[in-house]
């Protein structure tokens, strides 16, 4: 996909669409073991095939998680954005980021600027973030993203056996956090 469609800028990153050489750091991503909370570690070709999958949702649906990539080095750090499958829980802002760039708060950052597109662009009144119980990196995301825990929530099979928590908040608490904070 090339860079047509929507960019969001943030201090340190940019959200762009998705690209072919975006790729090998994806697979990387993809690798590592942590992303067990995310359906991972994947060998290439599933890679690939999950890789596919935003750009998809790009051209279909008008909106999917967007390449985040970072301003300083140009280096493509992970996925943050609108998701939403057939079957999905509810409106998400997702995210998963490249082992490179945890612990610097570019979830957080990137996750931010895709909830305001979502709620303003998309005109989505709420918004969760579907963490797997045991992943409190990310479950600490959705606290900094001000989400409260809204309990269990449940996958379509064959995802159904992740245990997952839904996290969320409403577009008005979002803006009156927003707005707080500015």
């Amino acid at each position: 996909m090339s860079d047509h469609g929507p960019r969001l800028e943030t201090e340190r990153l940019i959200l762009r669409q998705w690209r072919k050489d975006d790729f090998e750091r994806y697979a990387e991503m993809f690798a590592a073991p942590e992303t067990h909370h995310i359906g991972g570690p994947l060998v290439l070709g599933d890679a690939w095939r999950r890789f596919l999958q935003m750009p998809g949702a790009w051209a279909v649906q008008g909106f999917a998680m967007f390449a985040v990539e970072e301003k300083a080095t140009g280096l493509w750090m992970g996925q943050a954005g609108p998701w939403q499958p057939a079957g999905w829980p509810g409106t998400e802002v997702g995210y998963a980021l490249h082992p490179d760039a945890w612990g610097k708060g570019y979830a957080t950052e990137a996750c931010a600027a895709a909830m305001d597109w979502a709620f303003d662009t998309l005109g989505w009144t709420e918004i969760i973030h579907s963490i797997d119980v045991a992943n409190i990196a990310s479950q600490n995301v959705a606290k900094r993203l001000g989400a409260k825990n809204r309990g269990r929530g449940v996958f379509q099979p064959p995802h159904d056996k992740f245990q997952i928590d839904l996290w969320g908040q409403t577009r008005e608490e979002w803006r009156a956090r927003r707005g707080a904070a500015a």
